[in-house]
């Protein structure tokens, strides 16, 4: 398989868990393309603007060279065919994401039918890292060190304090 689209939702902010998932992804396929989604949910209003999302998960995941960063801000089944893909590669936490992933997961089938959906979970160490946990954190002046890469600290270090 040459491309795989990865989407993480919003990346916002990359995590090391997210960062795993990408480093680990990009040891099993020859070209990894990490969507980042450019609209907001009623339930997650993003911290970074699109441009700077990608831009923050460029940096962090400059290191491996067939990962390719991406923004996208219509259906992800389109955004696939687009890049011709073959899978797209979703993490898994805890079992309480599974149902809305299998949705998720059912719904592509039926909108991009020649596409697999595959999971990833987490190493131990990273299942508990949310990206809003994070900001939450972070919000409330607590250190993030041992949750984001030290670009993405910044980042947010910066944007909490306007």
């Amino acid at each position: 398989m040459s491309v795989v689209a990865v989407y993480p939702g919003t990346f916002d902010p990359i995590t090391n868990g997210h960062s795993d998932l990408v480093e680990r992804a990009a040891k099993l396929f020859d070209h990894l393309i990490v969507a980042v989604a450019g609209y907001p949910s009623a339930s997650k209003q993003p911290t970074f603007t699109l441009s700077e999302r990608v831009g923050l998960c460029g940096e962090v995941l400059s290191h491996l060279p067939n990962v390719e960063v991406h923004p996208f801000e219509n259906l992800l089944a389109e955004f696939v065919n687009r890049c011709e893909a073959q899978v797209i590669l979703r993490g898994l936490r805890a079992v309480s994401d599974f149902e809305h992933e299998f949705q998720l997961a059912s719904m592509n089938r039926q909108l991009v039918p020649g596409v697999e959906t595959m999971f990833l979970t987490p190493a131990e160490q990273y299942a508990y890292i949310s990206s809003s946990l994070v900001r939450e954190v972070a919000a409330l002046g607590g250190d993030v060190s041992r949750f984001v890469h030290p670009r993405v600290q910044a980042a947010l270090a910066e944007r909490l304090r306007r």
